[in-house]
């Protein structure tokens, strides 16, 4: 087998010569084997065609290995727990090499794969088809590029090796787990029973105990915005959408754009993440959606009660059970590393220090959800072929798939949908009630964290009649809306999707209620409102893609527009103040930065800095309270009288030593593309920036890089013409820095520039840098 790339200009000859045919102006491959055409408009984007899902999945693997070959290959050593071998013995890679050891020896990616192909209960036949072509694509790439990859991460590393199509099941599996097994891993890895005295065995698990600390089961380090804008809220009457996730700049959890066409069955263009062969954001010709992550927690605790002299053994409805253990060993440079792991008829045994500890009377396991979540493939797959939000919500009501996000969605006919039908352990309120211990109440209405009693049977968590499957919440106990006008997720849980219609009366597992809600999602409410009003300083009223771009780098920080002024009027009139380490300092010179902002984090933005490290430093206090009653307004007022707003200012100023207080944010605010520093405007959540950036700070230089915030951002209509609007992926669509799309994207987002929607042909063949190429193989 040998893979046949061919580069040439989009003609009709040269694709009849390269075994495709013209089908009313589409491009179809034909023939045995593996056939793709891959078309790259600007920006590096592939346009990806074939006759079926098998030669499309090639075509994805191909083109994501032409741009991203590292990142894929790296995700590949963590799945098959190589990372100690490669990257070295640090704690954080022996516990993922113990952890993904675990879910190989316990065959997890092969028991998904068993069962009826109907993509609930196994994956389908499509889907196995894509992972099949993807696995073919990759490797076709690989076996032509392998001594001429010029990414310098992985350039000649014996760590970049042929895929197979358990390793990508593997990785798929490592994402469905994100926010509950893979959370808690370190928590898995240290779970060990107490000693013969019945002390516990002394654990570290700093990621557990910080996702016990958490409130919410939001996964760390990712995020996002997302309106649904209906008839009502556009200027046309046609539905649009903003998508505006925000995830890491670099490594695995980073962004791809593509488009993906087998004829007749199945066209979408969007972004997925880099190694997986489907869209997972996008839109089709009616209708389009995005995700924002979910508050929603992932699994529950079980506290089991242990047997008497026997710590591995725990009593069910009286009866004795024991503990299966299973001894994992992985290699490191420094010789291997083994653990012995204990699992329950629940699921893992986790140990959290100070929370869930395993004494001799207690030990506490989890039950995942999303591990046995193998739906999320064929459950995108539907999604792209959705055609109204009615049909959109019966694909989520019927495979309730997504992991740990919500759906926010917009169709033709100007219908807006939010949902957080995302897969939720079933924790009704009576089963909270009966069977969470009065200990652990408190962490339960604090955070959603459900510790069921683990020695009844009536505790285990059953099923809702109308669930895909058994253990989880039935979509008639999960949120959902649809409006006419419009619907916004933030982060926060799904009560305010939309401020006129609160979303209320749901299990607290899946997120709070008629609680204070983050600057972040009160200024997202904002900005649409007032552009339906027509009172946010821009002409008109309702959105376009024009406005809706605008709006969404407008660049505000609200948490600013709230307090300056009364901070600036404290600062003046109290011009010194203490910080925290007993330090004296003189605030004039951060008084008159602050006096001279203009409360945005645009590139030319002076002392956005010195508000945002003040917001990080504690110094947002409120003088008065949250109201329910008016969630949008309140808190609203500074805390003039408090004086750790002050303190917070002097920490700022410390903290920010050897930077101008009134520096330009684009000159210390960057991201490095070589040797080129790119401005990067937009800001953090904790000043009430909706354009979250989040930057390291060097001291003394500024924020140097960026570590994550806005990445695919597309701003779509769906009018009767078809898809319209904008897109860009902030870093760019390749990590290889000699590749020509690594840093055309980032100086595009810089300057608030965007690339178009490219869905229909028409669209396609406008785009002067047009590259088209067939690549292939026959199978024997």
């Amino acid at each position: 087998m040998r893979a046949r790339p061919l580069a040439a200009a989009a003609t009709a000859t040269v694709l009849v010569a390269a075994g495709l045919t013209i089908n009313g102006g589409t491009a179809v491959a034909q023939g045995p084997g593996y056939s793709a055409l891959i078309q790259r408009a600007s920006y590096g984007v592939p346009h990806i065609t074939a006759r079926n899902f098998a030669s499309l999945g090639y075509g994805v693997g191909y083109a994501q290995a032409e741009d991203n070959i590292c990142l894929i290959a790296e995700q590949m050593v963590t799945v098959r727990a190589e990372r100690s071998r490669w990257f070295g013995a640090q704690a954080s890679n022996v516990t993922s090499d113990l952890f993904h050891q675990k879910a190989i020896d316990a065959r997890a990616a092969e028991r998904w794969l068993a069962g009826p192909h109907d993509g609930i209960h196994a994956p389908s036949n499509e889907v196995r088809d894509q992972i099949r072509g993807f696995v073919a694509g990759y490797n076709a790439y690989l076996r032509g590029a392998k001594n001429k990859i010029t990414d310098p991460a992985c350039k000649g590393k014996d760590w970049v090796r042929p895929i197979t199509e358990l390793d990508v099941w593997r990785a798929n599996w490592t994402r469905m787990v994100r926010a509950s097994s893979g959370a808690l891993a370190d928590g898995i890895v240290a779970a060990a029973p107490p000693r013969a005295d019945g002390t516990s065995v002394p654990a570290s698990a700093p990621q557990a105990e910080a996702i016990v600390a958490a409130r919410d089961g939001a996964p760390a380090g990712v995020g996002s915005n997302a309106y649904g804008l209906g008839r009502d809220a556009t200027a046309s009457g046609a539905g649009m959408l903003l998508a505006n996730p925000h995830f890491p700049w670099d490594g695995g959890e980073r962004f791809y754009r593509m488009h993906l066409k087998v004829p007749g069955r199945y066209d979408v263009e969007g972004a997925t993440l880099v190694g997986d062969p489907i869209v997972e954001i996008g839109h089709n010709d009616r209708i389009a959606w995005s995700h924002t992550v979910s508050t929603a927690r992932r699994f529950v605790w079980h506290r089991l009660a242990l047997v008497p002299g026997d710590p591995t053994s725990y009593l069910y409805d009286g009866q004795p059970r024991k503990m299966t253990a299973r001894t994992v060993t992985v290699q490191t440079p420094d010789g291997p590393v083994t653990r012995t792991f204990y699992d329950t008829h629940f699921g893992p045994v986790v140990v959290v220090p100070g929370t869930f500890d395993w004494t001799a009377q207690a030990a506490y396991a989890i039950t995942d959800v999303n591990a046995a979540n193998n739906r999320a493939l064929d459950g995108w797959l539907a999604m792209g072929r959705a055609t109204s939000v009615g049909d959109l919500r019966a694909v989520l009501d019927r495979r309730q798939f997504l992991p740990w996000v919500n759906v926010i969605a917009a169709d033709r006919d100007g219908n807006a949908l939010y949902a957080d039908h995302s897969v939720v352990p079933r924790v009704t309120g009576s089963l909270a009630a009966a069977c969470i211990p009065a200990p652990f109440q408190p962490l339960y209405a604090s955070s959603g964290q459900a510790v069921l009693d683990g020695s009844r049977s009536a505790c285990e968590l059953g099923r809702d009649p109308d669930a895909a499957v058994p253990g989880i919440l039935g979509p008639g106990n999960l949120p959902a809306l649809v409006r006419g006008d419009y619907v916004t997720n933030s982060n926060d849980s799904y009560w305010l999707a939309n401020p006129a219609r609160p979303l209320e009366g749901y299990s607290r597992i899946i997120g709070d209620e008629r609680t204070p809600r983050s600057l972040r999602t009160r200024l997202g409410v904002h900005q649409v409102q007032q552009r339906i009003a027509g009172t946010d300083g821009l002409p008109g009223k309702g959105f376009t893609t024009g406005k809706l771009w605008d709006v969404t780098f407008g660049d505000r920080a609200y948490g600013g527009e709230l307090v300056r002024d009364d901070l600036v009027r404290v600062c003046e009139a109290q011009p010194t103040a203490t910080a925290s380490d007993g330090t004296t300092v003189d605030l004039t010179a951060a008084c008159a930065a602050l006096r001279g902002w203009d409360l945005k984090v645009n590139l030319d933005s002076r002392g956005a800095h010195l508000f945002t490290e003040f917001a990080l430093a504690g110094g947002l206090r409120f003088a008065d309270a949250f109201d329910p009653a008016a969630p949008l307004t309140t808190p609203s007022r500074l805390a003039v009288d408090d004086p750790r707003v002050r303190t917070a200012l002097a920490n700022a100023v410390r903290k920010l030593n050897g930077i101008p207080l009134d520096a330009r944010l684009g000159d210390i605010q960057t991201e490095p593309r070589g040797a080129e520093r790119i401005p990067i405007h937009g800001g953090r959540a904790e000043a009430g920036v909706f354009n979250m950036i989040i930057g390291v700070l060097q001291p003394g230089v500024g924020y140097s890089k960026v570590q994550h915030g806005s990445s695919f951002v597309m701003a779509v209509e769906l009018g009767r013409n078809g898809p319209s609007g904008r897109q860009i992926l902030t870093y760019s669509q390749s990590a290889n820095p000699n590749s020509p799309w690594y840093a055309d994207q980032t100086r595009l987002y810089s300057g608030k520039g965007w690339d178009t929607i490219k869905f229909t042909e028409k669209q396609l063949r406008a785009d002067p840098n047009l590259v088209t190429y067939r690549v292939g193989e026959r199978r024997h």
